[in-house]
């Protein structure tokens, strides 16, 4: 294995096992550990200047996500993503990012939903110019915004683990982003029943942007 990984700076007081599975998750999502890499825990380990602990621990958490895929006593690897595991991941995006609409909209203050507002306008202007990475990428800052404004701890968590997978398996792929880009005038439609704090609406719309019922 190539070095790919920093050594951790943990002076700032994270969670180890939070920013081993931050950083082996960002690597492969910016491609420095690519699909069908070999894992090793104690490599990992050892550029990143801690136990192999914490490493498995990260491993196992990225599996659960389907970033990491395990044969045991023969392999930990990056997996590759297929159809079916990126179709999955958008059902399931979709899902969550209209119950976190929802949510949110029931509870923020208004300073929050100005954030929202300010962040949804530039997913109306992405998708207006048909930018599809574009507009993925400020959809995920969106949707990051509506997720901490929910309050809730227990789904600001479940977002947290769920994003590497969230990115990693959506962005780039033509099938999830086509169809929101042909919708674009619902972006509209979807900021207005923001700013009205209308949550079913708002749910409504984004199903309808992604072509679910």
């Amino acid at each position: 294995m190539t070095e790919t990984l920093p050594p951790l700076d943990l002076s700032h007081g994270g969670i180890l096992s939070d920013e081993v599975y931050a950083t082996i998750g960002a690597a492969i999502l910016e491609g420095r550990l690519r699909p069908g890499q070999r894992l090793r825990d104690v490599e990992l380990a050892a550029q990143l200047g801690i136990s192999r602990t914490p490493v498995r621990e990260a491993l196992q958490r990225l599996e659960r996500f389907g970033l990491v895929e395990v044969a045991v006593g023969r392999y930990t690897r990056v997996s590759e993503p297929d159809e079916r595991l990126r179709a999955e991941t958008a059902d399931v995006t979709v899902h969550l990012m209209g119950n976190a609409l929802r949510m949110s909209l029931a509870v923020c203050g208004d300073a929050q939903l100005d954030d929202i507002l300010t962040a949804a306008d530039a997913v109306v202007s992405a998708a207006r110019s048909g930018d599809r990475l574009a507009l993925f990428d400020l959809s995920v800052t969106m949707f990051e915004g509506v997720t901490r404004a929910t309050g809730n701890s227990v789904f600001i968590g479940i977002m947290r683990e769920t994003a590497l997978a969230i990115q990693r398996n959506l962005r780039g792929w033509d099938a999830f982003l086509d169809v929101p880009i042909a919708r674009a005038d619902s972006y509209v439609a979807l900021r207005d029943c923001i700013a009205r704090r209308d949550g079913d609406g708002a749910e409504q719309t984004l199903r309808m942007i992604h072509g679910l019922r």
